[in-house]
């Protein structure tokens, strides 16, 4: 049963990063090298949550397998940062993404979270999960700030 929740959340986490990250490129209107690279680092970080399926498969819940899944996450976050901040910075202050974007609370929000449910994980990893499930409640409705308004382009 582990094998099983762990493989649905992190299902549930590439869903939410394709999602958002759709959105966020359709209001990208310029492709650096920076923002390839960037974009190359989140990918990077997503395919490693098989190995944390397995590992939690074959240990069960334990502190390490749940920081592992933690550690991607945290990966994964500090790589859309950085796709954000590489997009930004190819179309310069007026770039439709800054505007989305906003102060990126919730970005940095999600972030301080699984840097905190890391630590928790040897404390109890039934905890860090948590956390995690719960900040992937909170993204699981795609980031309306790049979602067009209507009657606008798509």
């Amino acid at each position: 049963m582990p094998f099983l929740a762990a493989y649905l959340l992190a299902f549930i986490y590439v869903a939410i990063y394709w999602n958002n990250h759709h959105h966020m490129m359709q209001s990208a209107h310029k492709v650096t090298g920076a923002v390839l690279w960037a974009n190359h680092a989140l990918l990077f970080w997503l395919t490693l949550f098989p190995l944390t399926i397995r590992w939690i498969d074959e240990a069960g819940v334990t502190s390490w397998p749940a920081a592992s899944f933690g550690i991607v996450l945290l990966g994964a976050s500090v790589c859309y940062l950085l796709l954000e901040r590489a997009l930004v910075a190819a179309e310069g202050e007026e770039s439709g993404v800054k505007r989305a974007l906003g102060r990126g609370a919730k970005e940095w929000g999600s972030f301080a979270a699984y840097a905190a449910a890391l630590p928790l994980a040897f404390i109890s990893p039934y905890v860090s999960i948590a956390i995690y499930v719960g900040i992937g409640a909170l993204w699981l409705v795609p980031d309306r700030r790049f979602i067009p308004k209507q009657g606008s382009e798509a």
